[in-house]
């Protein structure tokens, strides 16, 4: 059995502020599946701020009962293990309605109202987080009737109180143009600083993990740059198709859905310098760099670099067009043009509908250098060194390494020196939107993507898209459950690479 993990102190977490959380789509998917999830299981663990309220604006709002209900319901099917009938009587006279459309000035009297009263009534000193779980086509309305009814203020420091905040979700933009017009709205109402852009994965522990598995382990920065490391990949594959969300997927597909924002979120970690420190700005500082260093595919160099895929029955999906050429599955080969990474070749591969869910980075080490046992045969089985960090299903890390097989000559074979968090640790790591939460109740925008990181992701994903859409790219059919279309092994094997399995 493994010796479980010792857990060295760490500096305590700052005192989340007190608050009422505005949730517009209250009543939409996203709400009901993760962000009202998670605010439970904070009051589950205490976390919440002492003086918290929830205000949920929808349209189908209805009265505080009717959605208490509603939220409840939400809970019994998404929470594992059932209520804790204790918790909810504690937490559900902080949800109250707010019903009305987003572009209704009279439904924002109302809020406005209702944020006063909670203020005095919880004692939330007039902090106000405002969380958009909406369309990104309706976000500068909202914006617009915050700012006519004052219920946000620009505050050009982070430190000032009382503080409104926004929590935006992806997409962002459905392009560069289309950020840059979302960035002017944003900053026509609010300070870069009171804005939380929020991508779930760099919630997830397993995601945070890689920078104190880089910088808090000696052995491996070393062997960080090019010199060491032959290749990289980073996967996000799903089993289950587009689920309902057929008409969200025709506009969006799976660069601009997983790309864009994920992939290259991760990839920034995973490659990024050293920090000053392991403060929000210089670890942002850090992160865009590596996206500003991605280099950009010409028009013509796209369909060398790039495998476009659509899994079997996508086209049968509610709200799909019959002759869709929108991707479900995408695989790509990158650059870093930097002196770390020069020459490294970077592949991305997501997709939905494949054999497996599976999220995680694969460092391929190079190889030997030269042969020392004697036997051509033996050397050219010796495997390359890998190291993967899985961020989910099964949490954790594995380097797989060369050893002499038992027994008489020199026989080589792999060993896997696996590490698992719900091993090591004895608990499953929480869930990304809880830390989140918190954090931008704290002030703590160090998880969040700052502007010019979301720029640099469209600046490298445009041309990519462009190419694709402006002209007959190939568009490759799979089956579902299989590991994507044979091309994108094809894209790998040109350079003596494979990809790792999907299951």
């Amino acid at each position: 059995m493994a010796e479980p993990a010792r857990r060295l102190p760490s500096a305590p977490q700052a005192t989340p502020d007190p608050c009422a959380l505005v949730l517009f789509g209250v009543t939409g998917d996203l709400a009901r599946r993760k962000i009202v999830p998670a605010l439970y299981h904070l009051a589950v663990a205490g976390a919440l701020p002492e003086h918290f309220a929830l205000v949920g604006f929808s349209r189908s709002a209805g009265d505080d009962g009717a959605l208490r209900q509603r939220l409840r319901s939400a809970l019994e099917t998404h929470v594992k293990g059932g209520l804790d009938e204790g918790v909810w009587k504690r937490f559900a006279p902080r949800i109250h309605a707010v019903p009305g459309a987003v572009d209704d000035l009279v439904a924002y009297a109302r809020l406005s109202k209702k944020l006063d009263e909670l203020d005095r009534e919880y004692g939330t000193e007039g902090n106000h987080l405002f969380y958009f779980a909406t369309p990104s086509s309706i976000f500068a309305a909202i914006l617009s009737q915050l700012k006519k009814s004052e219920l946000v203020v620009p505050r050009r420091k982070a430190s000032t109180r009382p503080w409104s905040r926004v929590i935006i979700e992806k997409p962002l933009g459905h392009d560069l143009a289309s950020f840059e017009e979302l960035t002017a709205v944003t900053r026509g109402v609010l300070d870069e600083h009171q804005i939380y852009r929020i991508d779930h994965y760099l919630g997830k522990e397993t995601v945070q993990n890689i920078l104190v598995f880089r910088f808090a382990n000696a052995i491996f920065e070393p062997l960080w740059n090019q010199r060491h490391i032959d290749h990289v990949e980073i996967t996000m594959a799903e089993s289950i198709g587009v689920e309902g969300r057929g008409s969200f997927y025709e506009e969006t597909g799976v660069v601009r859905d997983i790309v864009q924002n994920h992939l290259l979120q991760v990839l920034a970690l995973c490659t990024m310098e050293p920090p000053v420190d392991f403060g929000p700005y210089e670890i942002r500082n850090m992160k865009s760099q590596v996206l500003r260093s991605l280099r950009l595919l010409h028009p013509g160099e796209v369909g060398e670099n790039v495998v476009w895929g659509q899994y079997e029955g996508y086209r049968e999906e509610p709200g799909v067009d019959a002759h869709s050429r929108t991707p479900t599955f995408v695989a790509m080969r990158a650059f870093i043009d930097n002196w770390r990474w020069n020459g490294v070749p970077f592949y991305l591969r997501a997709g939905k509908g494949l054999a497996g869910r599976l999220t995680e980075v694969s460092f391929h080490f190079r190889s030997v250098p030269a042969c020392l046992f004697g036997d051509e045969t033996t050397c050219r089985l010796i495997p390359s060194n890998v190291l993967k960090i899985r961020i989910q299903p099964d949490e954790g890390i594995s380097l797989a390494v060369a050893s002499k097989v038992p027994g008489e000559g020199q026989g080589v074979g792999g060993v896997n020196m696996d590490f698992s968090y719900a091993e090591a640790f004895d608990r499953k790591p929480p869930e990304a939107y809880e830390r989140l939460l918190l954090d931008c109740m704290r002030g703590d925008p160090t998880l969040f993507a700052r502007k010019d990181e979301v720029e640099f992701s469209w600046e490298f994903v445009d041309p990519i898209l462009a190419a694709y859409e402006g002209s007959k790219l190939p568009l490759s059919i799979y089956p579902r459950g299989s590991q994507g279309p044979a091309e994108a092994a094809e894209l790998l094997s040109r350079s003596g690479h494979k990809w790792g399995p999907i299951s």
